[in-house]
C-alpha cells in the first residue's frame, strides 16, 4: 500500500496536468497532419508522420514543463536531455509499435475506413504512450541523482 502512496503523489498528478498541454499540443498536430492536411491518403508513411508529429511537438513542451514543474530536476547538459530523447523515442516505437497490430486485430472484423481505423489506432497508442512515458521520465530520464 505505501508503494501505491508513493506512486500516486503530486508528481503523478503535475505529471498528468502537464500532459493536457501535452495532448493538445501534440494532438492537435497529430490529428491536423494526419486528417486536416491528408496525411492519411498517404497510407502506412501518413500514419508514422503523424503520430511521430505528436511526439516532436509535444515533447518539446513536455521536456521543459516536466524538467522545471513536474520532477523538479536541477539537472544541466547533455545527459539529461539525451535521456529524455531515448525515453520519448523507446516509448514512441513500443507504443505505437503495439497499437498498429492491436487494433488491427481487434477491429479486423468491422468494416470501418482506414482512415478511422488510423485514428483509432493513433488514440490507442497515445494512451499507451503517456502510461510508459511516465514511468520513463520519473524513473528514468529526470530521476534523483
Amino acid at each position: 500500500m505505501e508503494k501505491l502512496k508513493k506512486l500516486f503523489d503530486p508528481t503523478m498528478f503535475r505529471f498528468l496536468l502537464v500532459g493536457v498541454v501535452n495532448t493538445l499540443v501534440g494532438c492537435g498536430a497529430m490529428f491536423g497532419l494526419y486528417n486536416l492536411a491528408g496525411l492519411h491518403s498517404w497510407g502506412e508513411i501518413g500514419y508514422w508522420i503523424s503520430s511521430a508529429s505528436n511526439y516532436v511537438a509535444g515533447s518539446v513542451v513536455s521536456f521543459f514543463l516536466n524538467k522545471h514543474f513536474t520532477f523538479k530536476n536541477q539537472e544541466k547538459g547533455p545527459g539529461v536531455v539525451f535521456r529524455f530523447v531515448l525515453n520519448i523515442l523507446v516509448c514512441y516505437l513500443v507504443a505505437y509499435g503495439l497499437a498498429r497490430p492491436a487494433v488491427g486485430w481487434v477491429l479486423g472484423g468491422f468494416p470501418l475506413s482506414e482512415q478511422l481505423q488510423g485514428n483509432l489506432t493513433m488514440l490507442a497508442g497515445s494512451g499507451l504512450f503517456v502510461v510508459l512515458n511516465y514511468f520513463g521520465q520519473r524513473f528514468f530520464a529526470f530521476r534523483p541523482r
